[in-house]
């Protein structure tokens, strides 16, 4: 009996096209309910796009980071099984819609995501929620270190700033709009940095903050632990710095997380979240975003915008990509 297929030995440069072909499909069903004002539709229609044409992607991929709970959502569950069984054993990360408040509200940089690494090479946050975070762009990552989670922010800028050679007052920092994060807001403006806030979305944040030239130069603050896996998997293949924190934030997650074993002082980088440089990452925007345009609808079809990624080759490519309207029709019907 032969043994199941490595990474070495299937298609990887292939698998990042059908990972594409993933999000497409997720972002143009969603797509339709942006700026409706109710989360649970779009998503639910992202979910079931995600997971039909998972089915389709030559691994066996078994999911490890299923965003749902957190937000009681729809979900494609930890555990559950996807890919089309032929391929390598792979690590799964989704989020159908990072930002589903983004999405019904019509605001900017709703995406659909997913990640794949080879089996048990993604960190699991179990009952753990939420997750300081620090992402920087390759360029600057030297200038982090665990201690710069629980340095005073005009510090952590300004060495930032400096492996930069640029002045703080140039630097933009990414922060979610919480009200858990006024000090942290404050702090940033006092240092002399720009401040980007969204409500949600801090996949997104993590991959601008990562991007050169995306215009966004960091991103702080607390945002979900599963989201900060996945956002990981980005920033290592954009060979970009991260670091994260358990930072429970609900009733009984502090005692959940310790139950399970978690140690919340520990500062985890990127490599711990995401432990192989074979990673792939691919995202489609939904809604009009700093880093891609949403989908746009025609009479003909459909248009997307997407990234993707493979940290192994380094390679990042960004694809538009034309649909046409009976694929459309069987993803984002026009029924509700």
């Amino acid at each position: 009996m032969s043994s199941p297929p490595t990474m070495s030995d299937g298609p990887g440069r292939d698998l990042a096209l059908e990972l594409v072909r993933v999000t497409e499909a997720a972002a143009l069903a969603a797509g339709r309910w942006m700026g409706r004002g109710r989360k649970e539709p779009g998503d639910e229609a992202a979910v079931a796009a995600m997971r039909l044409m998972l089915s389709t992607v030559e691994i066996e991929g078994v999911v490890v980071i299923g965003e749902g709970e957190k937000d009681e959502a729809p979900m494609l569950f930890n555990g559950e099984i996807v890919g089309n069984g032929m391929g390598p054993r792979m690590d799964v990360a989704v989020d159908p819609v990072e930002g589903t408040g983004l999405l019904a509200h019509g605001r900017p940089d709703a995406i659909a995501v997913i990640a794949i690494a080879p089996q048990g090479t993604m960190w699991s946050p179990g009952p753990a929620f939420y997750m300081d975070k620090l992402v920087v762009g390759r360029d600057a990552r030297e200038a982090i270190s665990p201690a710069s989670l629980a340095a005073p922010v005009a510090e952590t800028l300004a060495a930032i700033a400096d492996a930069k050679h640029r002045p703080v007052e140039d630097l933009t920092v990414f922060v979610l709009d919480k009200p858990r994060h006024a000090k942290l807001i404050a702090d940033v403006r006092a240092a002399g940095a720009r401040v980007l806030l969204r409500t949600d979305g801090d996949v997104a944040g993590a991959l601008m903050a990562a991007t050169p030239g995306s215009g966004v130069d960091v991103l702080m603050g607390i945002g979900g632990t599963p989201e900060g896996v996945i956002a990981a998997c980005a920033v290592r293949a954009l060979g970009g710095a991260m670091l994260g924190q358990l930072a429970p934030q609900k009733p009984g997650e502090r005692v959940a997380v310790i139950a399970a074993g978690l140690d919340i002082d520990l500062v985890l980088f990127e490599r711990d979240l995401v432990r192989s440089d074979d990673v792939f990452f691919a995202a489609t925007g939904i809604t009009d975003g700093a880093l891609m345009p949403g989908v746009r609808y025609t009479g003909e079809g459909a248009t997307t915008d997407s990234i993707v990624m493979r940290g192994k080759s380094g390679t990042v490519r960004t694809i538009h990509a034309e649909h046409r309207l009976e694929k459309v029709m069987h993803l984002s019907p026009k029924a509700y």
